[in-house]
């Protein structure tokens, strides 16, 4: 699985437009974009984003463990490059098929 930050950014990109709807349409999402501030999720949208996290990458990305240190407050300023820089090194760590 790829696990360079352009194509898991375009990834994301993907998995947050379909949770946000209508709503996300005209967002610009960038490494830079957060979750709260610029994207307005809620605790609904990222248990939403965690399930297509989930079946996009299996259990080589452990968002549960990744959101597991924020507060609410953290969690609002958590941005969409801060995720794509986890799952790239989530699957980096990844053991190679045999």
């Amino acid at each position: 699985m790829p696990s360079d930050s352009t194509t898991i950014l375009t990834d994301v990109t993907t998995m947050l437009r379909s949770v946000l709807g209508e709503f996300g349409a005209d967002t610009e999402i960038t490494m830079a974009t957060t979750f709260g501030d610029d994207l307005g999720m809620e605790s609904i949208d990222v248990v939403s984003l965690a399930g297509r996290l989930q079946a996009r990458y299996g259990s080589t990305v452990n968002f549960a463990y990744f959101v597991s240190g924020f507060d609410t407050t953290s969690m609002t300023g958590l941005t969409v490059g801060r995720l794509v820089d986890f799952i790239a090194d989530s699957l980096r760590k990844q053991p190679a098929a045999s």
